[in-house]
């Protein structure tokens, strides 16, 4: 496989991950746009990207480590973005970096410590205190919109289990907003495939044009929504899913959010 042909593979994927660290598609692109600028210009670092995967998120994590990637929020429009942006800047990632190393992106403990340049006793270390803090987080309301009742029940006692209340349920696109207007929750789990062939991007469409509620995506083909064609999600989970990838991005929508 060409280096061309591996990068086009593999960033859909890294900008998933760029966005779901940074809370925000705009800081998150902009992560990977100078991730692969200065890659591109470095023979070394460009030649470590015909490795694989692994190798692109860990010439990732080396680029921002030394470059300290910073925007100005008040450059950036919306106050949702700044929000974000200001956010990230004010914080220590390395727990977030194990978290979603290993649970959205799907990495081994090992490869994760490779990535960040760490043992792997210490990733492990890094995810559980990350958990911790999922456990301690502030507590919310939660709307689901899926439309398999198997899915349903256990995004349900997932989002139970973390003490957060399930104020409503949808399983297409005028259900969702309904129950959105109804019960205005402060988190909303999306499927992008809904009961009647409607959308579940039109359903958080129609939500986010009435508040700037976070929503975590879940979806059997994520590929699809990593085009750059239309605005993508920032936090995307993949299924079938781990309940634990599921709780890491429901941390970053709520840590960000």
């Amino acid at each position: 496989m060409s280096l061309s042909q591996q990068l086009a593979s593999d960033l859909p994927f890294l900008r998933r991950y760029a966005r779901a660290l940074s809370g925000s598609q705009e800081t998150g692109d902009a992560m990977v746009r100078v991730t692969l600028e200065q890659a591109l210009g470095d023979e070394a670092l460009k030649e470590s990207l015909n490795e694989g995967r692994l190798a692109l998120y860990r010439t990732f994590h080396a680029v921002l480590d030394h470059d300290k990637l910073t925007i100005d929020p008040s450059s950036i429009p919306g106050s949702k973005e700044a929000n974000a942006v200001a956010k990230l800047q004010a914080i220590t990632d390395s727990k977030r970096h194990a978290l979603l190393l290993t649970t959205v992106e799907e990495f081994t403990p090992r490869q994760a410590a490779q990535i960040l340049r760490l043992d792997t006793n210490q990733v492990e270390a890094l995810v559980q205190d990350a958990v911790s803090e999922i456990d301690a987080e502030q507590k919310t309301r939660v709307l689901i919109i899926e439309d398999e009742p198997m899915i349903m029940m256990q995004l349900e006692d997932l989002v139970m289990s973390l003490e957060h209340e399930v104020c409503g349920t949808a399983t297409t696109r005028s259900e969702a907003l309904n129950a959105f207007e109804n019960k205005q929750p402060g988190l909303v789990l999306a499927d992008i495939q809904l009961a009647d062939g409607t959308s579940g991007l039109d359903a958080v469409e129609d939500i986010l044009g009435r508040s700037e509620v976070p929503v975590v995506f879940i979806t059997a083909y994520p590929e699809r929504l990593l085009t750059g064609d239309r605005l993508e999600p920032t936090y995307l989970v993949t299924k079938p899913f781990r309940e634990q990838t599921v709780k890491a991005a429901i941390s970053q929508a709520l840590f960000f959010g």
